[in-house]
């Protein structure tokens, strides 16, 4: 008798009359490790039972609430926007449900369902969201079967959408702003920060002096150091420090930062006349005008955080003028390295007269 793993899954190898038996128990190993040593005593006491214990059914809303509590607020900063946006949907969509009644036709009905009212990409979220309970639920010894997501296709997602502001669009939008958003918004276009990591900020992560903006908890988790110039130094001095709070940007006299400020921001692009455009491409904005002031995309990918320099690609065409510039500086440079005709003329000339010397010689 004796427990092993295969494929992430913990099992039980044990004898019944005579019999060799091996069953799948999950992916918890004390309960594996229980269940065979319930085994081996009724076994002794020939007391053995068929039958193994049962994990309880438990409703997929009630689960989604022990996801959202023991996993969601202790590791996603953003699980107010992500997570419990997600399970809100699925509330919806699977009401009066049990783990064990969600199959993945289910699934594929949810997902046909949903592509009608969202984009892909958002579809994915989903998808994504409810793959990672159902994982929960097994490792934790909740569910017993098989993600019913695992096997469901995810739809294939265009993410080369890049809308910026020109220059006239960024002094419209600006004025449009409320006094509390207009800051933001111009730290934003400046830094290329996203939206979380400056509503989070704190006075201690602003060093003035060297003109630098530390973040510590960034979307791909690593600290960060972000360059100020002078318009991002004057938004931050335009905010009053709030008495009872250490962070900068914050929601009335409770001392608590923005959870979300889209519904002002809407209404500022609205007042624009500005279409199709997110707070995100605030991001795209200032990265786009970087490469088209010349700067390099390995300079642009630091200063976004980018990990690798894939992401920062999707700018590379926008710097098609400046590839043009560098082009006709090379083209001056070989010029000069090039004989004149002139020059040609006299060093044929020498070589002719050489031939002559030779041929009076011989």
């Amino acid at each position: 008798m004796g427990i092993f793993k295969r494929h992430h899954h913990w099992w039980i190898d044990y004898t019944k009359d005579g019999l060799r038996k091996r069953r799948k128990i999950g992916k918890d190993k004390k309960q594996a490790q229980k269940i065979l040593d319930k085994i081996r005593y009724e076994t002794t006491e020939n007391k053995f039972q068929t039958t193994l214990p049962e994990i309880p059914r438990i409703k997929f809303a009630d689960f989604c609430d022990e996801y959202l509590e023991l996993h969601s607020k202790i590791n996603n900063r953003a699980w107010r926007g992500f997570d419990l946006n997600n399970i809100k949907v699925f509330k919806k969509h699977f009401p009066g449900k049990y783990l064990d009644d969600i199959t993945p036709f289910i699934v594929e009905e949810f997902k046909a369902k949903r592509i009608q009212e969202v984009s892909p990409a958002t579809v994915n979220r989903n998808l994504a969201t409810l793959k990672a309970i159902y994982n929960k639920a097994i490792f934790w010894g909740r569910y017993s079967g098989i993600n019913p997501v695992k096997r469901v296709k995810f739809f294939r997602e265009n993410n080369k959408r890049l809308r910026f502001l020109e220059k006239s669009e960024i002094v419209t939008l600006l004025d449009n702003c409320v006094d509390y958003l207009k800051p933001i918004v111009i730290i934003a276009i400046n830094t290329g920060m996203r939206k979380r990591e400056i509503l989070d900020l704190k006075w201690t992560d602003i060093d003035f002096q060297r003109r630098i903006i530390f973040l510590h908890n960034t979307k791909n988790g690593e600290t960060r150091e972000v360059p100020m110039n002078q318009n991002a130094i004057n938004a931050l001095l335009s905010v009053d420090k709030h008495k009872n709070s250490a962070f900068i940007f914050i929601n009335g006299k409770n001392g608590k930062t923005y959870y979300n400020i889209r519904k002002c921001f809407l209404t500022a692009l609205e007042k624009s006349a500005i279409k199709d455009f997110r707070f995100h491409d605030l991001r795209h904005t200032c990265a786009s005008h970087l490469v088209m002031n010349g700067i390099d995309l390995n300079t642009v990918r630091e200063l976004l955080g980018h990990k690798s320099l894939e992401m920062t690609l999707r700018y590379s065409h926008l710097s098609q003028n400046h590839k043009r510039k560098a082009v006709e500086i090379l083209g001056q440079n070989v010029t000069k390295m090039t004989p004149s005709d002139q020059e040609e003329d006299a060093v044929s000339e020498t070589i002719d007269a050489q031939v002559i010397e030779v041929n009076k010689v011989r």
